[in-house]
């Protein structure tokens, strides 16, 4: 008998589960392994003995496993834990190995961004040193689309189409007064700001916001800024500015002061929201109307308005996940490689975990305009792709019909 194991961690989006379902298909078919286990709050599951048998949850059901495809956030639930090196605490890892013997699991499937790479890492090599024949195999996902060796993330392409949308949809509620005015819409993205940039997507033939952008990767000049937006209200009424959560000054200062220093567990600093912080300089600066919108947890699990190339491609990493390992691969990321761009064209392969592992893949100079106030057509072209196509969502009582999750909530 040889079973297999998949857990998600880190932020939900709207394509994880698809990556998910692709695990579980593809593992059904592989005549290699007999069940497939789920551990609920990614790793903390497996340390805790916390786990479903997805065999017999979809075994019999493609309808479930089709609607898991399409439902947002993550079905196994996520957790925050930090794995600590062996070398350091070799408890956890004792714990971990000992629940893949009694459950004979030979493969492990983690589904993340980067800090669970790190931990795909950490447990490749426990397991290569101590001569554990377990295959370990990371499948990427992110909404930040900040994990370096891919092309892109799964996770990015529907976060961005929904950012992309939102701005429109501002753009629309905004021009129909009369009157002059500044919305400045936070983004998430802390060191890295393809999604911020994603909003660059919105513009139109008769809108041009948003108007401005500013990522993390440039130093931000709040002087600059305000002079920015006080030239642009010359030639125009409405100014529709982008702008990442985690964008900072020349020294490296976040905009957005932190919550009384605090940090999360993996050292990221707890910030008080740059939206906010903008509006008051600016009402202080413009006499015109200033208003902020974070757009938050909205833009990470928007199921109604995920991207088929998304899904699709979510789907596809999942399942070859599943090949690399029953081929014995391990210590490897499944990463996404672009071949063309007209037509739009990738292929899957898998990526030494090592070279992933604590790495962040920000945006690249060239797809920032000198300015560091918008972005260039190059990035246009490199994003447009990943949203295109719609997914075909069931509905009930109105509302999408996602599939359910009381195991989460109990």
């Amino acid at each position: 008998m040889s079973n297999c194991i998949v857990a998600q961690s880190g932020g939900p989006t709207a394509a994880i589960n698809a990556s998910l379902s692709g695990v579980i298909e593809a593992a059904f078919n592989d005549p290699s392994i007999d069940i497939v286990y789920g551990s609920l709050n990614g790793i903390a599951g497996v340390l805790e003995n916390n786990i479903l048998n997805l065999t017999t949850l979809f075994g019999h059901n493609p309808e479930s496993l089709e609607q898991l495809k399409h439902t947002p956030a993550m079905y196994l639930g996520s957790c925050r834990y930090k794995l600590p090196h062996y070398s350091n605490n070799v408890v956890p890892y004792e714990k971990i190995f000992r629940f893949f013997k009694e459950k004979n699991i030979d493969y492990f499937f983690y589904i993340g961004g980067n800090d669970s790479m790190d931990t795909v890492h950490k447990l490749s090599l426990y397991a290569k040193d101590h001569k554990i024949d377990v295959k370990i195999i990371g499948i990427p996902k992110t909404i930040d689309n900040d994990l370096v060796e891919t092309d892109h993330t799964p996770g990015f392409g529907s976060a961005a189409k929904y950012v992309a949308t939102t701005l429109l949809e501002i753009a629309h509620d905004t021009y129909i007064y009369n009157l002059e005015s500044v919305t400045i819409v936070e983004i998430m993205g802390r060191n890295a700001g393809w999604l911020t940039a994603a909003s660059a997507l919105a513009r139109t033939t008769y809108s041009t916001a948003p108007d401005l952008i500013y990522l993390p990767e440039m130093a931000f000049d709040v002087k600059a800024f305000i002079e920015q937006v006080k030239a642009l209200q010359k030639t125009q009424k409405n100014i529709i500015v982008a702008v990442s959560e985690g964008i900072k000054d020349k020294d490296g200062n976040y905009i957005a002061a932190s919550v009384s220093g605090t940090y999360d567990a993996f050292g990221h600093a707890k910030l008080s929201g740059v939206g906010k912080t903008l509006e008051y300089l600016l009402a202080d600066q413009l006499g015109c109307k200033v208003r902020s919108i974070e757009l938050s947890v909205l833009q990470r699990a928007a199921g109604h308005i995920a991207s088929y190339t998304d899904i699709h491609e979510a789907v596809s990493v999942g399942k070859a996940a599943v090949e690399a390992a029953t081929n014995g691969l391990t210590g490897k990321m499944m990463a996404i490689r672009r071949l063309t761009d007209m037509p739009y064209e990738i292929t899957i392969q898998p990526v030494d975990v090592t070279l992933v592992a604590n790495h962040e893949k920000p945006v690249p100079a060239h797809y920032i305009n000198s300015a560091g106030d918008d972005v260039t057509r190059l990035f246009l072209d490199y994003a447009s792709p990943l949203i295109q196509g719609e997914t075909l969502l069931t509905y009930k009582n109105g509302l999408p019909h996602y599939l359910n999750i009381h195991h989460l909530k109990n």
